[in-house]
């Protein structure tokens, strides 16, 4: 692992923002599953919301799994619901606010794989912090199949009406392969 990357201080630890469905496509249980072992396989600590169902489990179990260090962040009203996986440290928090506000602390960048509402309003409030150059931590959006393209349609809109400034495209990037997101991230891939 490189000791800096172009955007900044060295990666070390990755947030990943993502579904807690069991339902979803298995394209996309398959795609958080590589990606947690990839993080492990490149030395890197994968922050994450703490479950151990869906995208977010399967992501966390891989990563473990190879190795990985692996730190979850749980709300405890969510405990039954999300399903802390047990095998990883896990902070429990009270509210939704201090999980986010401790995923960011403990991380030096964010993916973002597919997911639904929750995983939009958390990857919008990163971003949204790096508007207001509260940081300036690497984001990328991570899907193999498109996902992501309808909300870059829609950061596109509000640059076009005047609302984002243009050259906050640089700040986020959006990968289609974990080789690119790697890349995106100043972080060259091991295989």
């Amino acid at each position: 692992m490189a000791d800096s990357s172009p955007l900044g201080p060295a990666v070390r630890s990755v947030c990943v923002y993502c579904g807690s469905s069991e339902t979803t496509k298995p394209e996309y249980l398959d795609l958080a599953t590589r990606f947690g072992a990839a993080l492990a396989a490149n030395g890197l600590r994968l922050v994450y919301g703490g479950g151990a169902i869906g995208l977010m489990g399967r992501c966390a179990r891989a990563a473990h799994e190879a190795g990985g260090e692996v730190l979850g962040i749980m709300p405890r009203f969510l405990e039954r619901r999300e399903i802390i996986y047990a095998d990883v440290p896990h902070r429990m928090v009270d509210t939704m606010h201090e999980r986010k506000h401790i995923m960011f602390e403990e991380s030096d960048a964010f993916v973002v794989l597919p997911g639904g509402i929750g995983t939009l309003e958390e990857a919008v409030e990163t971003l949204s912090w790096r508007r207001l150059d509260l940081h300036k931590k690497p984001v990328v959006f991570l899907s193999e199949d498109d996902f992501w393209a309808p909300f870059f349609t829609l950061m596109q809109h509000t640059i076009d009406a005047n609302l984002t400034p243009a050259a906050f495209n640089d700040a986020v990037a959006y990968a289609r392969t974990i080789e690119d997101c790697f890349a995106a991230l100043g972080v060259p891939a091991s295989t």
